[in-house]
């Protein structure tokens, strides 16, 4: 079955599993962070006082890198199977994902 999403995704030919504080989910490659949280969190995610370009520095995430984390601009960074997720900006609402 396919998922019919809107125009505002990358073309993706499969989903990535990554861990999300915690929890594994899947979202689709070949978008960035913050996309993947959008699909995840579609309403919440759409609404959150982000600029989606870099601007506003609110869409920090912070990865499991090795032994250390590592920040990265949510908005500029794509997904990647397997990444751990440790933390994500306060400005970053999650609360309705699915």
């Amino acid at each position: 079955m396919e998922i019919e999403l809107p125009d505002i995704f990358e073309p993706f030919d499969r989903m990535a599993s990554i861990d999300l504080l915690g929890k594994t989910v899947e979202v689709p490659d070949n978008n960035t962070i913050l996309r993947c949280f959008q699909y995840l969190a579609m309403e919440s995610v759409s609404e959150s006082d982000l600029c989606w370009n870099s601007d506003c520095m609110n869409c920090q995430v912070w990865i499991q890198n090795g032994e250390k984390e590592k920040t990265l601009i949510a908005c500029r960074a794509k997904v990647e199977d397997g990444m751990r997720i440790l933390r994500v900006s306060d400005d970053i609402d999650l609360s309705s994902m699915e």
